[in-house]
């Protein structure tokens, strides 16, 4: 038995259980993405901050003003980005459950038929012997 778990748990209990298992997982989930966001945004600012170090002429405000915006464009850039990847994610999720789905199914139909089949056999070694 798993720790927490006693052999009185009722269904109830083991859905609470599993409920707030997927209630943490999201939440790390959660947690994940925004450190991950976070340091999007912070090599963003250091990727802008290089590009405009190449810019010498540029006034403190027009430095300012282009680290913003190729700040924004590379967020914006980034966020398409993470968008397509998670549209294609939950296609190949699709695909993948589809496509073991059916293994399952021809590895249940082979074992059933295989059993059939020794099945079969020895019914019919049984038969043979008692005809003896």
């Amino acid at each position: 038995m798993s720790e927490g778990r006693r052999s009185g748990d009722t269904w109830m209990d083991q859905e609470l259980d599993q409920d707030q298992d997927l209630d943490q997982d999201r939440a790390i989930n959660e947690i994940e993405g925004f450190l991950l966001w976070e340091a999007e945004k912070d090599r963003a600012r250091t990727r802008a901050e290089a590009f405009c170090a190449g810019l010498p002429w540029l006034t403190d405000s027009q430095r300012r003003e282009v680290e913003l915006r190729y700040c924004q464009d590379q967020r914006d850039a980034s966020r398409a980005y993470l968008e397509r990847i998670a549209v294609r994610s939950a296609t190949l999720r699709t695909e993948y459950e589809g496509v073991y789905r059916a293994l399952r199914r021809r590895l249940i139909t082979a074992f059933l038929s295989g059993s059939v089949a020794v099945a079969a056999l020895l019914a019919t070694a049984a038969v043979g012997l008692t005809a003896r």
